[in-house]
């Protein structure tokens, strides 16, 4: 099974799938739905066989595939997959039918082409997976930028208020931090002997100076892509304008490739500047921790509220990152998936409360839970896990990469946990806002409000709340395809080790 192409496959499927329901008349969106719908679902059957089919205590790169491309500069479509991108591509297959499926009537509403969006979901299911899959440095930057083009779409044409300006805020953002990468693509692709592949890249040498510079290239467009302090103010913007299911997509993935490229790319291609510039990174992490979440208890949109709290969800991923741990180094690709997972069901259960209220305002709320109790129940249950309530996924990663930190370096823990408290301040005091309290008489005029979850609704959240739940308890089977890559990166790339645990007896703690 190993001898599939796994990887190849599920990159060109969704863009075959995209292709047929494209072209569909405008006429035919059911038809466009079912036929998306079926074909996100064959690549999530297809991702659980790759998942078979990786061994966990094998090769740090496994399912390899290689096709020459452009042979005189030496660019092959080479793709492979270790632990880390492999939860990654799981994520993708499990979260992009579960999107089109809570997206059922959005274009509908918006009165647009139903197909277009359909297959813009797909196109997207495509890039994101090209980019996780990518084992040539050349190729992996080609999907960074295709990456943003479904994406720019399905804000600025299906989006809300404002989706113009946030969809060519992203795109600008984006494709600036793009320029800064290609020139160190092109820069380590002339350093490195003329190769674009990545395994043989990790073996060169490169002087100080120029790895750092190297380093900074590839750190600023990974930084704008998650996004870190202070290249974060798109985010806002763009979940806050796009539809639920695409911000969900934005949030849940996308953004996971700016602190995926830093561990596929920065750490193990350029480990000395890493190593010089992870004090920085450290600091942007723990200010955006601090910054977002302070942003975020002021809120008064939905969306953005939730875009606030990921902001400082990726502080912790960055400060797990460059802890140099492999506690922390697992704990931080851990949270990347169960920050998906959360704050997904997050803003999919966001996204069914505004089209219901037809507002996306806190003010426009108030006692909600009174008339749809369900879906104020999953809402508590997504806020709960957003801010790492023990039991649920995001604890078990959240525990990790502080426990990790702290081995090494107690101030930027001890500060760490400080967004801890304000996430429970903003969670809260969303959730009271929204659904507890006085209900607002506005509400029972809206025809909206008297619908709790549908059948549809039950089957996209069920998913992720019994993953949030399995993997809060059990996190082992994820933890074990991790661990693997996490370990390669921090002993054969940047040839760290985890400080020894120190124990003293009573005696020695007394004298």
């Amino acid at each position: 099974m190993s001898d599939f192409p796994f990887l190849s496959v599920l990159t060109v499927a969704p863009l075959v799938g995209g292709l047929l329901v494209v072209f569909l008349p405008a006429s035919r969106g059911e038809l466009a739905k079912r036929i998306a719908l079926g074909w996100s679902l064959a690549v999530l059957v297809l991702a659980v066989f790759m998942w078979i089919a990786f061994d966990a205590s094998g090769d740090r790169m496994q399912l390899r595939e290689s096709y020459s491309w452009i042979p005189r500069w030496g660019v092959n479509f080479t793709f492979a997959a270790d632990g880390i991108a492999l939860v990654m591509l799981a994520l993708i297959a499990l979260l992009v039918p579960l999107v089109i499926l809570a997206s059922w009537h959005d274009a509908d509403n918006l009165k647009r082409s139903v197909p277009v969006y359909f297959a813009l979901l797909l196109f997207l299911e495509a890039t994101m997976i090209g980019v996780f899959a990518a084992a040539d440095v050349f190729l992996f930057y080609v999907f960074f930028e295709v990456m943003l083009v479904p994406m720019y779409f399905l804000i600025g044409s299906y989006g809300g208020h404002q989706r113009q300006y946030a969809a060519v805020k992203f795109f600008l953002y984006s494709l600036v931090g793009g320029l800064f990468m290609l020139a160190a693509v092109i820069g380590l692709w002339v350093v490195g002997g003329k190769t674009f592949d990545w395994q043989a890249l990790t073996q060169i040498d490169i002087s100080t100076g120029t790895e750092r510079w190297l380093f900074l290239g590839f750190f600023i467009a990974f930084a704008i892509k998650a996004p870190f302090f202070p290249f974060h103010t798109w985010l806002p913007d763009a979940g806050g304008a796009a539809p639920a299911g695409s911000a969900a997509l934005l949030v849940g993935v996308m953004d996971k490739v700016g602190t995926f490229g830093i561990l596929r790319y920065c750490l193990p291609l350029f480990p000395e500047a890493s190593k010089w510039f992870a004090p920085w990174a450290i600091a942007l992490a723990l200010v955006g921790i601090i910054y977002a979440a302070l942003l975020a208890v002021g809120q008064n949109d939905l969306k953005r509220l939730v875009s606030y709290t990921s902001i400082a969800h990726f502080g912790f991923i960055g400060i797990g990152i460059f802890a140099f741990t492999s506690q922390a180094g697992t704990g931080a690709v851990l949270y990347m998936v169960n920050h998906g997972l959360a704050t997904g069901l997050l803003f999919l259960v966001v996204g069914m409360l505004v089209a219901r209220r037809g507002s996306a305002l806190i003010s426009d709320f108030g006692g909600a839970g009174k008339l749809v109790p369900v879906l104020a129940g999953v809402l508590f249950f997504a806020g709960l896990a957003s801010l790492a309530l023990p039991g649920t996924a995001p604890f078990i990663s959240e525990f990790l990469v502080l426990i990790g930190t702290y081995t090494v370096n107690k101030p930027v823990a001890i500060i760490a946990t400080a967004g801890i408290i304000l996430a429970a301040a903003y969670v809260l005091w969303m959730v009271q806002r929204t659904t507890q309290g006085t209900l607002n008489p506005a509400l029972t005029g809206v025809e909206g409000m008297r619908r709790d979850l549908s059948v549809r609704e039950k089957v996209v959240v069920a998913p992720l709340i019994a993953l949030l739940l399995v993997l809060g308890f059990y996190p082992k089977p994820v933890t074990d395809v991790i661990n693997p890559a996490v370990q390669a990166t921090m002993e054969q790339d940047l040839n760290t080790q985890d400080p020894a645990p120190t124990v003293g007896t009573v005696q020695e703690a007394h004298r």
